[in-house]
Formats: C-alpha cells, structure tokens, sequence
C-alpha cells in the first residue's frame, strides 16, 4: 500500500445535538464508551495511515487533552486550530505544509467501517486528484448527491436536493482522497467549502474526480436519532467495528471491575463500562448503554438507552429511549421516556417525570414532583436559578428563546389572582422586541390585558404601571457592552422588581406546568401606548420643587448615554425644566475609553453637571467639573444629603453592605435607618411601603429613576446656589473597599460554613453571608447569587485599615478555597 497521510476534520460544535455538546466539541460524543474520533483514529491506524492532522475550532483543548500526541493509539497527531471558521476546505489549508503528499480526509463526528485501503488503491488506479468517497441513500433528500458515470468520474454536484432533483441515490459522505495539488485553487485563510466552492471549481476546470462508492456502514451523528441509531447498529454487530469489552453472553459486554447482582435482568444486546453497580431486580436492555462507573438502583428499568459515564439511578426509575450525559443523578422512581436527553451534571429528585422529547441542560436541578413537559434549557453549568440577581438575564436564542419568553410570559399571568393589565416596556433592540413579543403572546394565553409601551427606558415602564393601575409588568432590554445579551426585569405593581417569593413562584410553574389558559374569546388586545413619554415627563416635573427657578438660570448641563432612547428623554425632560442641554450617544460596544473621554470633557467647567444616563435609563453617574467620577456609595449618600438638607421626612433605608456612615448621619439628623438584604428587589420594596411617605418615593426616584433623579439633584443645586464640586466636598468622609473573588459555586457553602466556625458565628445572623468586626472596621463575605464569586465588602477607620481589611478578608477566603475538602 502506498504511504499516505490523513486529516481529521474535528471542529464541529453540534449545535443539533445539544445539550448532548453543551461544553464537548461533537467528536468527543462517546459511541460505546468512547469518543467516536477515537474510532476513526483507529481505523486509520489499522490501514497504516499513522501520521495524522486533527483540525480544531470548537474547544480544542478537549481533544488535545485526551488524544494527545496520538501515542497511546499508535499515531502520530498535529493539531491544527482555527481562530476563525474557514469552512471545510478552508481549515484542511490551514494544516499548510503538512499537506506535502497524497492523504485523506475524515470526518471526526461520523462513524464508519470503511475499507481505507480498496479506497485509495481505486484513487490512485483511476489517477484521480480528488475521490470522494459515496454511499448508496434510500431517500437522499438531506444529504449532497453526486453523480457520476459508469466510470464513476463525477459529473455533477446537487447540494440537499428536492425529490424532482433526485437525479441519483449516491450521497457525499464527507470522505476525500486528494492530492496536494488541488490546493493551488485558493489561498491558505481564505473561507472556502469542498463541497460548495472546491469540487464544483475543479468541476469546472475538468480535473479528474472520482466517486468511490462503498458498501460499508457509514453515518453522521449529527442528530440525536442517527446518535442512537450508530449505537444500537453497533451492538447488534452490523458494524464491523471491535467493541471494546468481554462478550459474556451473546450481546452482552460487559467491562472489567463491575458488579452486576444474580438477581438482574439483562436483555440482549446492551454495553456496560467498567466498574459499574447493578443491583437487585434491575432490568437491563435491550439497547441500553452504560458507560464507566455507571450506578443502577434496585428494581429500576431501562430500555433503549443510553448512559455517560458516572450517571447514578435511584430505585425504580425508569428510563425509556433517553441519554443522560456524565454525572446525571436521578433520586428514586424518577421516569424519563423517549427521546429525552439530560445534560452533564444535572439532578432530578423523587417521583420526578420527563415527558417524551424533552431536553434537560447541563447542571439543571428538577425538584420533587416536577412532571417536565417542555425544555428546560435556561443557564449555564454555574446557574442554579432561572432569576438572578436583576431578573432573568441571557443569551438572544440561546438562553432567551421565544419558545422561553413565551412560557415565562404564560406563567406570569398566570401568578395574579385577578384579571388586569400587564405593562410590557422595551428598549428598541431587536432581540429586545423579539423577546417582547414573545412574551406577550404568552400573557394573552392567560386571559390577561397587555399594555405594550413601546420603546421605553426602565422608569417608563415602572410608571406606566402605576400610572395605568396594571398588576405588575416586565421591561426587556439589550446589554450596551455584550450584544447578543438580553435581560428581563419583572415588576410588581408599584413598579419595584418583584420579591424572590413571587420568583419562586414563577420558577415552580416554569417546572410544573400548573399556569391557567384561556378560551379564545378571552384573549383580549393588546393595548399599545406610543406617547407615554409625554406623560412621563410631565409626571416627573411635579417633584422639582424650584421650577421657576431652574428657568431662570438657565444651567447648562452635559447629558451622555449609550442609549439613544435613554438621551432623548433625559434630554427633553431637562429642557422641559428650562436647561440647556448638550447631549451625546457614545457606541459602548466599541470605545472602551468613552469614560476617560466624558471625565475629560467635564473638567472644561461650563457645565454645571455632567452626567451619564445608563442604558436602562435607571443608574446615574456624575462627573463635577474637576473630572471625578462619583462613586456607587459615594451617590447613595449623595442621595441622603441632599434628601435631608431639603427636610423631607424620610427613614434611611441601605443594603446591610453599605457603609456605616450612614448610620452616623441617622443620629445626626435623628431618623431611622433601615438596613436590608443585598439584593435591588429587596431594597426597592422597602423605599415603597405604603407608610414610607414622599421621602422614601424620592429616595426611590433618585436610585432608580437616572431623568427624574438628576432633575432633582439640579434643583437642589440651583435651589442653593452651590457647585456641584462643593456638594461632593462636603459629604462626611469614609473608606471602603469592594473585591470580587472566583471560586467554584460548590465551594460556596463550605467557605460560609468554614467562616462561620472560625469567628464562632451562630445561624441567627440576621442578613446574609459572614459579617466580620474588627477593631480596625468591619467586613462582609457575600456569596454571588448569580455568578460563581465571593464579593468582599469592607470598611475602616482610615483609607489604610480599609485596604487591610479588604486584603485580609481576600486572603481568608483564597485560603479555604485552597484546602482541600
């Protein structure tokens, strides 16, 4: 046989096979146990073909860190990665100088037992630069069709045709035999296809190419059907392929180390890995796959099914045409059925049933009872909850799908107890606009009336609710620095977000399916409101108490935001006051100074404010004219001040994180303070009880209203007649840190836990996370509830003992995550 290279294409992502590939490129999908690249790996090696190049894209490091350099499969391997997709031929090029002979190309995500070496003894009889090799298809439709002569030279390319294009049944399986040569054709970084750009070229240039076609197994596992299928062909040994474990009866292999109890049924023919446990009464097969240290409960059942390595089943559970991935834990007479796949990590508890075609993905917990009738796609392998700390937040089509939107939109009508309308506001991102959509489709499915108020910043859509009397609402909006990032903020009917009881709630009818539906006569209309900003402007203007004033000075103010919507209602709500306003859109996505810039722009001085109007239309920042940029708790107490100096009535209300000196100006100005849990929610719930009054409304508009609040921050200034720069100078002093520390969401227990025990902390601290006094200051160690990190809270008696404390407190934290459990 002539000596010849190969390339294994191994870039593919798998997007239609999630969440088998949440986190593991395509080739590493096990087949038996074993990645199916390893197979192709093994049969190159098996036709001497040694000297091998792998093309990578999608999480390269996988593949590399269990193949290696191909030793232990007795090949040599390159690995060749694409920082950009190239397309087919496009990645083969990049292997550049490795290309210097005749070689073949594989797919690394199909599985075949093909003859290699009648393969290329065709090619180099015929002479051929290019053979392709091909395979008989019965119904071809989703496949490429080549034709060709009584020869087998190839005379034509159709790509996915229609049945009146079915000129032939011999479909392109993605197996090449090439010479070098046919490279000269397009240069190396260029995007190029075989199938679409290369072949039908050379085509056209009359080189010679040829169609092998063979008579052996051969399929993509590009779906989860076909996955199954390669699987069960393989155990009932229709594929010539070895399969790695003892025969111990006709169809059964079973690997070394594990234990199956006499009292187990096993139905041929099924696969189990090594050192698994199958106890008492256990029904096994046909069909069923196992893979490594795989854990099967009394009396449980599977058919049809296969399980990744490390999957651990309860007592009577029943699994039915599924694949749970590695690591799944099912608690006891837990039901999956057909179809179903549940992704890496994932626990469902007792009496928990997943109904036929539903996917799970990775890292999900089903709580007990749940009956699962649609995908449970929401997060990552860090989230644990489908709200954050803001609502629910994600990737466009990813995390957010319609199909999702749509049920959350289901479930939140139905958590009212009445009938009434539900404001839905959004910024103009059309994802934005698709999810809203969306989501209302699902609101009118409950009988509910939505508002739909269009193109709106936050605040509008929180007074909308109250200034329509709605139930509550939700606003979706776009990220300004990560594009394809949507959130959705849910609102009760005071505009505050809604309490973790009530996400709760949502998060169970997401699960439980228990969500009202309407007869068609109910659905109402959908009411759309296009000048709420009329109203809501004119509404603001009612808390300036110095009008005339304002219009008199005429202040200058210097207005930015990323928002374009956000700019054009500050800016008319200032002018309406009687400013004249500069304003300007900066593009978030791609001037990463744009602070430094408005920072600098501020020190010009003819402004009396500059100020920057976040995306949601809800945070502010200022900037006095000296170019300082007004720290989070340094606005907070700006807030304060201004609030008391103006002698409204008003209690102090802060999360339990915030500094101390807010304490210190409660005895000065002899008013309670209030201290909260650390989440938005339950801060803005506190400033809106019915008995707080117009000052804690006030104290809600400026931390959370960016157009009213800065309104009133510049009557304040015009009021008395001072700078900006002043006002910030004579806020009371205070030092405080802030730090981020990553850790694994596991650990997040046995840090608190171990904190805890340290500083002889009982269970009735009454907040959150570890609060920690020293006679320098005080610390807080806070779990993220939304991101695996510990945020460090720390205040001290001078700016040096702050830092101290931050710096302590880190290396306290870094030295638990450190230990071993």
């Amino acid at each position: 046989m002539v000596t010849i290279k190969a390339v294994i294409m191994a870039g593919g992502k798998g997007t239609r096979l999630r969440p088998l590939t949440c986190g593991l490129p395509k080739p590493m999908v096990p087949i038996l146990n074993k990645p199916v690249m390893e197979y192709a790996i093994n049969l190159l090696s098996k036709h001497s073909i040694t000297d091998i190049a792998v093309t990578l894209a999608y999480l390269p490091e996988k593949i590399i860190d269990y193949f290696g350099d191909g030793e232990k499969f007795n090949v040599k391997l390159n690995y060749f990665v694409e920082d950009v997709p190239l397309g087919t031929a496009g990645s083969v090029k990049n292997c550049g100088d490795f290309l210097d002979q005749t070689f073949i190309v594989i797919s690394g995500d199909a599985l075949t037992d093909l003859d290699l070496t009648k393969a290329i003894e065709f090619h180099k009889g015929k002479k051929a630069k290019v053979t392709l090799v091909l395979r008989k298809e019965p119904i071809p439709l989703e496949y490429g069709v080549v034709i060709v002569d009584p020869h087998g030279k190839i005379i034509k390319f159709l790509e996915k045709p229609s049945w009146g294009e079915v000129f032939s049944n011999t479909i392109n399986t993605g197996i090449y035999i090439l010479e070098p040569e046919v490279f000269d054709y397009y240069q190396k970084g260029d995007t190029f296809d075989f199938s679409k750009d290369l072949f039908p070229k050379l085509l056209e240039e009359k080189i010679p190419m040829y169609g092998y076609v063979m008579d052996s197994y051969w399929n993509d596992i590009g779906a989860l059907t076909s996955y199954k299928e390669t699987q069960f062909y393989m155990l009932s040994e229709n594929v010539q392929l070895p399969i790695d474990a003892k025969e111990i009866e006709r169809g059964i292999w079973v690997d070394e180390g594990t234990l199956i109890s006499n009292k187990a049924k096993l139905i041929p023919p099924l696969y189990i890995g090594k050192n698994c446990v199958i106890n008492d009464g256990v029904e096994l097969g046909p069909n069923t796959i196992l893979g490594d240290n795989c854990k099967i409960g009394a009396s449980s059942t599977l058919k049809n099914s296969t399980l990744w390595k490390g999957v651990k089943l309860g007592n009577f559970c029943e699994i039915r045409g599924a694949v749970l991935c590695s690591d799944v834990q099912l608690s006891s007479r837990v039901k999956v059925y057909e179809n179903c796949v549940i992704g890496q990590g994932s626990v469902l508890k007792d009496d928990s049933t997943v109904k036929p075609e539903v996917k799970i993905w990775p890292e999900k917990r089903v709580e007990e009872g749940t009956v699962l009738t649609q995908n449970l796609i929401w997060g990552t392998q860090s989230k644990k909850n489908i709200f954050g700390n803001r609502g629910v937040k994600g990737d466009i089509n990813i995390d957010i799908t319609p199909e999702f939107a749509t049920k959350l939109g289901c479930c939140f009508g139905s958590v009212f107890k009445k009938e009434g309308a539900i404001v839905v506001g959004g910024d103009e991102n059309k994802g934005s606009s698709l999810i809203k959509n969306a989501f209302i489709a699902g609101v009118q499915s409950t009988g509910q009336r939505v508002i739909d108020v269009r193109n709106s910043i936050l605040p509008m859509t929180r007074f909308a609710i109250k200034h329509f009397n709605a139930l509550g609402g939700i606003h979706v909006k776009g990220d300004g620095f990560k594009p394809n990032s949507i959130s959705i903020e849910f609102l009760n009917e005071k505009g505050a977000n809604i309490s973790k009881s009530v996400e709760r709630e949502l998060e169970n009818l997401l699960c439980t399916e228990g969500v009202k539906r309407c007869d068609v006569w109910e659905i109402k209309e959908v009411i759309e409101v296009d000048n709420l900003a009329y109203f809501y402007i004119e509404e603001g203007k009612k808390y300036i108490a110095n009008l005339k004033g304002i219009k008199e000075v005429v202040p200058s103010v210097n207005l930015f935001s990323s928002s374009p919507k956000a700019l054009e209602i500050g800016t008319d709500f200032l002018k309406g006051l009687g400013c004249k306003v500069k304003g300007k859109v900066f593009d978030s996505y791609s001037n990463g100074n744009w602070m430094d810039e408005i920072r600098a722009n501020a020190w010009k001085g003819q402004y009396i404010l500059t100020a920057v109007i976040k995306e949601n239309g809800e945070a502010l920042v200022l900037i006095d004219n000296r170019g300082r940029m007004v720290a989070e708790e340094v606005y907070q107490l700006l807030v304060y001040q201004i609030l008391l100096n103006r002698g409204e009535k008003l209690k102090l209300i802060a999360p339990h994180t915030f500094p101390e000196v807010i304490d210190r100006l409660g005895k000065i100005y002899n008013c309670p303070v209030i201290r909260t849990k650390n989440s938005p929610s339950t801060v803005m719930n506190e400033m809106l009880k019915d008995d707080q009054g117009l000052g804690n409304y006030l104290q809600f508009i400026l931390n959370y209203d960016a157009v009213w609040g800065l309104g009133i921050i510049l009557d304040y200034l015009v009021q008395k007649g001072i700078e900006f720069k002043d006002l910030l100078d004579d806020l009371p002093k205070f030092y405080y840190q802030k730090r981020e520390i990553p850790c694994n969401w596991e650990d997040k227990g046995r840090v608190i836990k171990e904190l805890m025990m340290e500083n002889q902390i009982t269970n009735k601290e009454p907040f959150e996370g570890v609060r920690i006094e020293d006679k320098r200051g005080w610390g807080v160690i806070l779990p993220d509830n939304e991101r695996p990190i510990f945020n460090i809270f720390a205040e001290g008696l001078t700016e040096e003992y702050a830092k101290e404390l931050c710096d302590f407190f880190t290396d306290k934290v870094k030295g638990i995550l450190e230990m071993k459990k």
